[in-house]
């Protein structure tokens, strides 16, 4: 009867094997079990709309318009398909300008890519309506409003008149200036040795005496204040010279 034998090379070695008659050409050359698949790719738009999702959800609450732009993804980047991708920020990135989003994958297969985005806020924002003095305290009619890209500005812009209005001008300024809080300081409400009114709140009551200030304070910081008796009390002062003591 006629043999046939199918050979294979194997770490430079001829094996010969002998195909029985039974046996069909199409079996004897079904593929070893135990080869590796191949790899399905990770789509990489999926990926830059995962990063646009994720920085949406972090600029929930910006003033203005906010738009995000996930950055280019390298394409020869071989990256294994991931149903569960986990983006995050890397340690001293924020959802703000030019920044940096990763990108993990645990599972099935394990890989951290780092891509670069872009955040931009188009808000108003304040400036000095005319000159301003070291020293003035700013009103309404000193400043204006301005708008443009929050993300390009100095840190500590003013967004809202209230949010200025009774400071202090720290150094002088121009027009045009853009007001931010380093340039303005909150003025004190309270000053050293004033004459204040001291109220006290309780449970069913309340009562007022005038004392005497012991110190400066913003609105909202603790100052301790002198009474006619001699004792001294703390409290938290307010604006028009009030001194809130609470039991």
């Amino acid at each position: 009867m006629f043999k046939r034998y199918q050979f294979n090379v194997f770490a430079g070695v001829i094996i010969f094997t002998l195909i029985s008659p039974a046996t069909s050409f199409a079996e004897s050359a079904a593929p070893i079990i135990g080869a590796t698949a191949p790899m399905t790719k990770q789509n990489l738009a999926i990926i830059k709309t995962k990063i646009t999702e994720f920085l949406e959800t972090q600029t929930i609450g910006y003033p203005g318009k906010v738009s995000v732009h996930a950055g280019a993804i390298d394409p020869n980047l071989k990256l294994a398909q991931c149903p569960d991708m986990q983006v995050f920020m890397p340690t001293g990135s924020r959802a703000w300008g030019k920044t940096s989003v990763g990108v993990r994958c645990n599972a099935p297969n394990v890989w951290t890519i780092y891509v670069q985005a872009t955040v931009n806020v188009i808000a108003q924002y304040l400036v000095a309506a005319s000159p301003l003095a070291q020293g003035q305290t700013v009103t309404e009619q000193d400043m204006m409003f301005e708008s443009g890209d929050l993300t390009q500005l100095p840190a500590g812009v003013f967004t809202e008149q209230s949010q200025a209005i009774g400071r202090t001008v720290n150094i002088s300024m121009g027009a045009g200036a853009v007001l931010r809080q380093e340039l303005l300081k909150v003025a004190p409400v309270v000053q050293l040795g004033q004459t204040v009114m001291v109220t006290s709140k309780g449970k069913g009551f309340s009562v007022s005496a005038e004392g005497l200030s012991m110190a400066k304070a913003n609105e909202g910081q603790v100052v301790q204040v002198k009474v006619a008796s001699g004792q001294v009390v703390t409290g938290i002062a307010r604006n028009g010279g009030q001194v809130e003591v609470g039991f």
